[in-house]
């Protein structure tokens, strides 16, 4: 294998290395990882239902069940029954939820900050359009089931 690290796993190092630091300045918050991702998502997507959630971060839902009721249990999110279907439940951040999302929000500025020292505005901005075009393209390409051809069967 080649010195040179492929794209993917270059991608997967980086993504990997931001989380940790990222990690590593949030302990403070006392959150895991799980459950600070968890935030960060439902920040976004209030009232979506746990299956909906479970999705999104790609977990098992009893997986999530068990974060939400941690979280829950600090007073950051609260389960409120479907109007229509009580097998349902949405979730929604609490008031308490909200400064530590924003502290969450200052240690990614400053952990993004720390990653992209030395890296000028438009090398950021080729950067972001460039990983967005890969994003779309891939987003696409998931859409559309595997071509028999390129299966490897074994």
């Amino acid at each position: 294998m080649s010195a040179t690290p492929t794209l993917g796993f270059l991608l997967h190092d980086v993504a990997r290395l931001l989380r940790k630091r990222f990690e590593q300045r949030a302990k403070c918050l006392g959150l895991t990882r799980s459950q600070w991702q968890t935030l960060a998502y439902l920040s976004n997507n209030e009232g979506i239902h746990q299956g909906g959630l479970a999705e999104i971060l790609e977990v098992e839902p009893i997986t999530l069940v068990r974060i939400l009721d941690k979280l829950a249990e600090r007073g950051l999110i609260e389960r409120r029954q479907h109007p229509t279907d009580r097998r349902i439940w949405l979730l929604y951040m609490r008031d308490e939820a909200h400064p530590l999302l924003a502290e969450m929000r200052e240690l990614g500025d400053t952990t993004r900050a720390e990653a992209l020292e030395g890296v000028s505005v438009e090398q950021r901005e080729q950067l972001f359009h460039i990983l967005s075009v890969m994003k779309t393209n891939l987003v696409q390409a998931c859409r559309s089931p595997v071509d028999e051809n390129e299966t490897n069967d074994g």
